[in-house]
């Protein structure tokens, strides 16, 4: 009873309960070594009979816990040593309400007997848990020794994440040497417990991790390391698998401060958060049952493209390029303002002609602003077919603005300010000497119009 006491306890010390959250359900899974090697010594007694003791003081003290369902699936149990049956893994009790007295009697029956094989049970775990979306399912093996069927425990465990069937095992190992944590880190989050008292304090732990709530709040740092950016978009994915596993946005509460939320720290993160351009952190691990504070550097400023006047563009856009990997981060209407990563960017305006800022300075809490000047408009009147475009002397050289296919009636173009020259030759007339120049000037709000025959 002093036991059973001292596990609640240490339970009671770990386990938040949040009265306001909705909490998922969590389904664990204890995956038990029956192998022969159970056998061996731990302390006074012999491994199994210490796993025994302390697996059901375990499902004792969570028969009250709500929104929790156990199962067992023991493995290396039926047959003998000698016989090496790598399928030798069974389901013993399935996941269901009330059901603590059934796993605890099949424990006491238990006798070691086979051969160690973990990659073959994983895979048939992922059948134990009933297919209900939006629930915790949860692996604890505790084992004794490694793989001794061909199997790839590794692989069948990351294969579980990626497809979401499992969350990341949890793995005991015991009265193993620290030679062996790299053959099960792989596997899932791995624990040593070389004596009695190890195997308890890990198996509270573990459990407090599989059934916690774990608050977290993300600060968003600006210039000045204040946690005062928000309202973005943040992705936390599985750092070893990849798996997409939350997506929020951003939020300040009441007070101005990170709101809290809640995250499952079996899990190593990575967290991408959608800035423009985005920001990583990767390999963060949370601390179960306590509020974990996650800090990123996000400081933001805004870029302000503005069209002096009236545009007479259908919808004028700008080129953001990031200009150490010159690659375009994102595509920015005019007369609006958008944020980004405070930095130097290029700006290549997608006016008639292009217009370049090589140095474009987003600035903390500040807004930067682009204005172009009022475009004007080119009306070309033709009576045939033609062959023409539009040009401009830049930087000491001729250069294109605009390839024209000119056809009869009118022909308008969007042109900024400038001086410009309309280069043609008539379609039908297969003469190179017949190519004609027209020089012209756009003025801001003004219609130009050229007749040509």
């Amino acid at each position: 009873m002093a036991k059973l006491n001292k596990i609640w306890a240490i339970l009671l010390l770990f386990i938040t309960v949040n009265t306001y959250a909705q909490q998922p359900k969590t389904r664990i899974l204890f995956v038990l070594d029956g192998s022969g090697s159970m056998y061996a010594k731990m302390g006074k007694d012999n491994r199994i009979t210490v796993a025994k003791r302390l697996l059901t003081r375990i499902v004792d003290s969570l028969q009250y816990q709500n929104d929790l369902e156990l199962a067992l699936r023991v493995y290396g149990h039926q047959s003998l040593k000698t016989e090496r049956n790598c399928k030798d893994t069974k389901l013993e009790v399935p996941f269901g309400p009330n059901n603590h007295r059934s796993i605890k009697e099949k424990i006491k029956t238990l006798r070691p007997k086979g051969t160690t094989l973990i990659a073959y049970s994983l895979q048939e775990a992922a059948y134990d848990f009933p297919k209900t979306p939006g629930v915790r399912n949860i692996i604890i093996l505790i084992t004794d020794g490694i793989e001794e069927c061909d199997g790839d425990p590794c692989a069948v465990s990351l294969a579980l994440q990626k497809q979401g069937v499992v969350l990341r095992p949890f793995v005991i190992g015991l009265g193993l040497s620290a030679d062996f944590r790299t053959q099960f880190e792989c596997v899932g989050r791995y624990f040593e417990a070389e004596t009695e008292a190890d195997f308890e304090n890990v198996l509270n732990v573990v459990i407090s991790q599989a059934i916690n709530n774990t608050s977290a709040q993300v600060n968003l740092l600006d210039i000045y390391g204040r946690p005062t950016e928000t309202n973005v978009n943040m992705t936390f994915t599985d750092s070893r698998s990849g798996k997409e596993i939350y997506n929020y946005y951003h939020t300040l509460n009441y007070r101005g401060n990170p709101d809290t939320f809640y995250l499952d720290p079996s899990y190593s993160y990575d967290v991408t958060v959608h800035t423009i351009p985005p920001v990583t952190k990767k390999n963060i691990n949370l601390t179960a049952g306590t509020h974990n504070t996650i800090a990123i550097d996000a400081p933001q400023g805004d870029l302000n493209l503005k069209i002096i006047g009236v545009t007479n563009y259908k919808n004028l856009q700008a080129l953001i390029i990031d200009k150490k990997t010159n690659e375009i981060i994102n595509v920015q209407d005019f007369n609006g303002t958008q944020k980004y990563i405070v930095n130097d960017y290029k700006v290549e305006l997608l006016t008639l002609p292009r217009i370049t800022q090589e140095n474009v300075a987003v600035q903390q809490n500040k807004i930067t602003t682009l204005q172009v000047q009022q475009p004007g408009k080119l009306n070309i009147v033709t009576r045939g077919l033609f062959e023409a475009g539009i040009f401009r002397r830049h930087k000491g050289k001729l250069e294109l603005v605009k390839n024209l296919n000119l056809k009869t009636n009118q022909n308008i173009v969007v042109l900024q300010p400038g001086d410009y020259k309309l280069i043609y030759r008539q379609s039908a007339v297969k003469e190179t000497l017949n190519t004609k120049t027209i020089k012209f000037t756009i003025k801001s709000g003004v219609m130009k119009h050229i007749n040509i025959q």
